[in-house]
């Protein structure tokens, strides 16, 4: 088991939401209406199979955490098994790293609504944990760019010796690379994740 041999402290479960549903959450926008979550497009057999393989892990492995991929914000997926729940450990807050691109793409620094930052980054199920990042290979490396690019693009190339003046490119997106990563990290969740390559 990887456990063993590898010495891991636990899994990731990837693209829960597609076992799920039926449809696979493609082409689904979830509103949070209950009906969408115990409704019959659930998949009850995938959702058997998850609650399964965390109630085996955590039995055989206590101190293994399991985290959940699901962007469909399906209730209880990270309750305890005994409690009707799915099982997982945390959840990935996975509406945090869309809205930090969106932000950067489409709004000017002055532009920024801090309520709503604030509303996407504590926006949670109620007694189940997550892990916030800014950032993974999800926004980064599939068709699009990580944030220190989105913020700096080609002058970081050219402009982040420790030899020459910071220009104000770098300058603003050095900040502001760290302070998205501070408030990310300080209000998205129970647990930080600083990049997640593939």
């Amino acid at each position: 088991m990887w456990i063993e041999d590898y010495g891991f402290d636990g899994f990731r479960f990837d693209g829960v939401t597609s076992m799920l549903y039926h449809n696979h959450g493609i082409g689904k926008e979830f509103s949070g209406d209950y009906n969408e979550y115990f409704g019959l497009d659930v998949d009850e057999d995938a959702l058997c199979y998850l609650m399964l393989a965390n109630h085996m892990i955590n039995f055989l492995h206590p101190e293994c955490i399991t985290i959940a991929e699901d962007v469909s914000g399906m209730p209880a997926l990270c309750r305890p098994v005994a409690e009707g729940g799915g099982g997982f450990d945390y959840r990935l807050a996975m509406a945090i790293p869309d809205k930090w691109i969106k932000i950067i793409k489409e709004l000017k620094d002055e532009d920024w609504n801090m309520g709503n930052i604030v509303y996407t980054l504590t926006n949670r199920r109620y007694d189940e944990k997550y892990i916030a990042y800014a950032e993974s290979h999800d926004q980064a490396l599939v068709g699009d760019k990580t944030l220190a690019f989105r913020l700096m693009d080609a002058e970081m190339y050219t402009n982040m010796s420790v030899f020459t003046p910071l220009t104000p490119v770098i300058d603003r997106g050095i900040q502001l690379h760290k302070m998205i990563r501070l408030i990310t990290h300080t209000l998205g969740g129970d647990g930080y994740l600083n990049f997640m390559g593939k």
